[in-house]
């Protein structure tokens, strides 16, 4: 039987819920006028920043906060980042430290809204079990690095963010055919008050996009932290080969996120 006391914090829980919910929907519907209104008549500039800052507010409504470390991105040259992949959320985390052109799974545009906002924002959508589909991205990839940098999730799909999945190197064959160089970014989810993982954005399994977005917007406390690790350096003479590049930024980034005990 609930007190008078513990039926007041829950009925106030319900409705912090509500209105962050209706938060959420306001902010999508303004991403989608944007999207069809704004963003055609923007040049890249324009675009980049008005995603940025969509982005940044997201995180916000969500009360994630964006934490960034590491080595700096090159502000002009185009590269590839290679990123362990956790939730829905990522894209959007990356986005609001940097805005990137992403290759992601074609099963992400079937998702409702977010889809296709992806597909407007120009996400590259790769059918994993077609190896000549990948050739086909790999070789439109190698085209994008003369104007835009790529970000990239090779594990294929999404984990609890404990460890890294094998990375698939395909994809990173376009990135020595433009010959640009590829840096690890280790992105992980953290309790802001104990500063321990949380897996509680993971998208795995079989979730619905959401319960994914309910679980963080129940959570409100959590940390982004995005890491740029150093690029992959071969030694001179020596010809690159996208395995061994695959290996590793994996290697690079399952280090990087050892150091944190799951909550």
């Amino acid at each position: 039987m609930f007190t008078h006391s513990s039926q007041q914090t829950k009925k106030k829980s319900t409705v912090v819920l509500i209105l962050l919910w209706s938060r959420i929907a306001f902010h999508v519907l303004q991403g989608l006028l944007t999207l069809c209104f704004l963003m055609p008549f923007a040049d890249l500039q324009q675009k980049q920043r008005k995603t940025q800052r969509w982005a940044r507010r997201l995180l916000s409504i969500l009360q994630v906060r964006l934490e960034v470390s590491g080595i700096e991105l090159p502000k002009a040259a185009t590269f590839l980042v290679a990123s362990n992949h956790i939730s829905w959320l990522d894209i959007h985390a990356i986005n609001a430290f940097r805005v990137l052109r992403f290759v992601a799974k074609a099963e992400v545009e079937s998702w409702p809204i977010f889809g296709w906002m992806a597909k407007q924002l120009d996400t590259i959508f790769i059918r994993r079990d077609s190896s000549r589909h990948a050739r086909a991205v790999v070789e439109r990839m190698a085209q994008v690095f003369s104007v835009r940098p790529i970000c990239i999730f090779p594990e294929g799909t999404s984990s609890i963010g404990d460890g890294v999945l094998p990375f698939k190197s395909n994809l990173f064959e376009a990135a020595i055919v433009a010959q640009v160089p590829v840096f690890p970014l280790a992105i992980q989810y953290l309790n802001r008050t104990s500063g321990q993982r949380s897996i509680t954005p993971a998208f795995v399994g079989e979730m619905t996009l959401l319960e994914s977005i309910h679980n963080v917007i129940y959570s409100q406390d959590l940390v982004v932290s995005i890491e740029i690790l150093p690029p992959y350096l071969p030694q001179s003479g020596t010809v690159l080969d996208r395995k061994q590049l695959a290996l590793f930024c994996q290697k690079s980034i399952e280090q990087a996120i050892a150091q944190h005990d799951v909550i």
